[in-house]
């Protein structure tokens, strides 16, 4: 009886993967010591200008990345080849040779091809995602990275996001576009009932591995 309340338990704990690594949030760091120079000001307390009001600047500064990727793609070939050739040879009228008719001694070829393909692609992803600062950087660039994972109606979703931001594109309600992004990193997997219910069998797989056509 304990082992048929456990397993039920199990699957519900084992339902959200665990974060990765890369993608943990960032706990903020405590500024270093001020130095005992006897001045009041020091920019190293973790010192941030008025004009930037709540966006983030640094380690541990929580913001959110909006995702606005749309990707299109066309391809269009079109290949045509012809190829044609002919020989005849006219027999002597006399000598030992004379018995070949001029239809035995001529060949022809013909060939010809003619091929088209179109290919298309598009892709959408929309949303939000929260994410902290991981890194400042000298220039004043910054690396972010978070995790988001939902659980809906059986189905798991969840999206990894690591890439680096300016502070000139963070706008005033500490939000940056997924377009802003440099080296970005975006991952949208979908587990559960309704991804495996879009995805081929294993054997179906295995047999399309080895299937000639």
């Amino acid at each position: 009886m304990r082992k048929l309340f456990i397993l039920p338990v199990a699957l519900a704990l084992c339902a959200f993967q665990r974060p990765s690594p890369e993608h943990r949030p960032t706990i903020a760091v405590e500024p270093p010591a001020a130095p005992a120079n006897g001045a009041i000001f020091q920019a190293s307390n973790g010192y941030t200008p008025l004009t930037n009001g709540q966006r983030a600047g640094m380690v541990g500064d929580v913001l959110t990345v909006v995702l606005v990727e749309r990707t299109q793609g066309q391809s269009t070939s079109t290949s045509n080849t012809e190829r044609e050739g002919n020989i005849a040879l006219t027999p002597p009228a006399t000598g030992p040779l004379s018995f070949f008719a001029g239809t035995d001694v001529s060949m022809g070829g013909q060939n010809a091809f003619q091929g088209r393909g179109v290919t298309g692609q598009s892709n959408s992803l929309l949303g939000e995602i929260t994410v902290t600062v991981a890194e400042v950087y000298p220039n004043g660039a910054m690396r972010i990275t978070g995790e988001k994972q939902l659980r809906i109606n059986r189905g798991n979703e969840h999206i990894r996001l690591t890439g680096i931001i300016r502070p000139a594109d963070i706008s005033p309600d500490n939000r940056v576009a997924s377009t802003r992004i440099a080296d970005a990193r975006i991952d949208y997997i979908g587990r559960g009932e309704i991804a495996r219910a879009s995805r081929q069998g294993w054997l179906q797989r295995f047999f399309n591995l080895l299937s000639p056509f």
